[in-house]
């Protein structure tokens, strides 16, 4: 009964953390540093609406479009009129775009808090070069499933020598093979963003 229940705990957990780390990639274009953000802060600073236009549907720039002009006006009233509209606009801007996902909007959150593997993927986009997220996610795929299958293995070969040990080695069981299972699931695309295709 106990093994039960940590089993079924330790899946909880597992699959808490899942689901945090989805929707931490999910919440991207939700932070201050994220890409629409930047990309507003740069159209604002030319006067140009234009680029903002690829991050929301084609029937929302209308209204994208008459909120960057009233920013324009106020923020050439002055440093804290400029400070106001901005952030009000960055609001408008990135709710609207979360609406376009079908994903809720909870306000900006600070730079800090985007996902550091997704800050390595903005990365590779801006210097063209992926090698580094791959190592990166490389090595921590491997030493996430090295790390769980020494710890099955080991509890494995004492599997035998009393209940209480095979309880040990069924749980360690449990959590590699969940764990492999879930980055599978992953790579099969199981996580895939706002309405991407599965492949």
């Amino acid at each position: 009964m106990k093994t039960h229940k940590t089993i079924f705990t330790t899946l909880s957990i597992l699959t808490f953390f899942s689901l945090f780390h989805v929707a931490n990639a999910l919440a991207h274009c939700d932070t201050l540093d994220g890409p629409v953000v930047a990309t507003a802060r740069a159209a604002l600073d030319k006067g140009d609406v234009t680029p903002l236009l690829k991050w929301i549907r084609p029937e929302e720039e209308k209204d994208i479009s008459t909120a960057f002009q009233k920013t324009l006006t106020i923020r050439s009233k002055g440093s804290e009129a400029k400070e106001f509209a901005d952030m009000y606009f960055f609001e408008t801007l990135v709710r609207i775009h979360r609406a376009g996902e079908g994903a809720p909007y909870t306000g900006l959150k600070p730079g800090e808090a985007i996902d550091p593997a997704v800050a390595l993927a903005d990365k590779a986009l801006e210097n063209g070069n992926v090698d580094n997220l791959v190592n990166v996610l490389t090595n921590a795929l491997a030493n996430g499933i090295r790390q769980r299958f020494q710890h099955a293995s080991e509890t494995q070969k004492h599997a035998d020598d009393s209940v209480a040990a095979g309880r040990e080695f069924v749980e360690t069981y449990v959590i590699f093979t969940h764990y492999v299972e879930g980055l599978h699931g992953l790579i099969k695309g199981g996580a895939a963003h706002h309405g991407e295709a599965e492949h």
